[in-house]
């Protein structure tokens, strides 16, 4: 066969941390859309995040009926993103997409993203017209969240879009190069740049097992798209920091004048207080802010691997990835 003859290999990415409930359902309407897709060849490639359930033997059951299932064992559980990073390493196919195991994001919209990137497209990003099955307060911060960080970053982020995508072979082998330990991949795909396009959908809720997200853990992947695009939270902490040394020595000098001339006065605790706290608070809270940015930078500097894979499909794996 000739080189030109052959069929594109397109690689699906599933991210799975204790989703054995979701994954029958998932494999599923994957292989009804790969059978119908007859023109590509696909290689699902589950990437267990350190399950405590039955997920891993669900997918080593799955691959042992369908050659077209490969996994990655992660040696413990590391986070979507990391999970993330492992599938950009292991896939083979001349195009990525990602999907979440839990089926908010629907596999039929696959084929439309392949069309696309035929045309041209390297990046083809599914943003949500609606989000069924989450909370208005989840909805909200999201939002904002999202609007935030544009404000702050000259980078062009994309609004109301998760990792639901397809990513030529040249943007996966970009993003691979960014080892970074501390990761917002989401702006990562808006940072590499390349041809982008956008297809709307509407999520659907989870069809089974509950969410891995909390508030706290999304709190912190928020920090970690902010610090790691933009440094204007810094700027912003010295222009207070500058405005309010000015303040202060416009009082100052008001205090000096009133002394001069209406004598000393020692009333005003109540005052002096609200000021000292309010100072001593703004300190603590810019501190808390370069702790954050000095933190990165700590995890850094390390220079550890990003992940440690205990096997590949059945092989177990002794070399690292980094």
């Amino acid at each position: 066969m000739n080189f030109e003859d052959r069929k594109k290999l397109v690689t699906i990415l599933v991210p799975a941390f204790n989703e054995h409930e979701v994954i029958p359902l998932l494999y599923d309407r994957l292989v009804n859309l790969m059978d119908e897709q007859s023109k590509y060849d696909f290689e699902i490639l589950f990437v267990n995040d350190g399950s405590k359930d039955n997920t891993l033997e669900l997918i080593k059951f799955l691959r042992k009926k369908d050659s077209r299932v490969n996994y990655v064992n992660l040696s413990r559980n590391y986070g979507k993103e990391i999970a993330m990073c492992a599938g950009f390493d292991y896939m083979k196919g001349d195009c990525l997409i990602i999907i979440d195991a839990d089926l908010q994001d629907p596999p039929e919209l696959i084929p439309e993203m392949l069309k696309y990137w035929e045309e041209g497209y390297d990046d083809v990003y599914a943003r949500r017209k609606s989000r069924k099955g989450e909370s208005f307060l989840k909805k909200l911060t999201s939002w904002g969240y999202y609007r935030t960080l544009q404000s702050m970053t000259k980078i062009e982020i994309q609004k109301d879009t998760g990792d639901f995508r397809l990513l030529d072979r040249r943007c996966v082998e970009a993003i691979k190069k960014l080892r970074e330990s501390q990761r917002y991949t989401k702006g990562l795909y808006s940072w590499i740049g390349y041809n982008k396009k956008e297809i709307l959908y509407d999520r659907d809720p989870r069809a089974a097992g509950k969410t891995k997200w909390n508030y706290r853990q999304l709190i912190n992947l928020s920090i970690d798209g902010i610090t790691s695009f933009t440094t204007s939270p810094l700027r912003w902490a010295a222009t207070v920091g500058i405005l309010t040394s000015i303040a202060g020595f416009i009082y100052m000098l008001a205090i000096i004048l009133k002394t001069l001339i209406y004598g000393i006065d020692v009333s005003g605790y109540a005052s002096m207080m609200v000021v000292i706290l309010f100072l001593g608070g703004i300190q603590l809270i810019f501190l808390g802010l370069i702790g954050e940015y000095l933190g990165r930078a700590f995890y850094e500097v390390k220079g550890r691997p990003l992940y440690f894979i205990d096997s590949y499909n059945e092989k177990k794996e002794t070399n690292r990835k980094d």
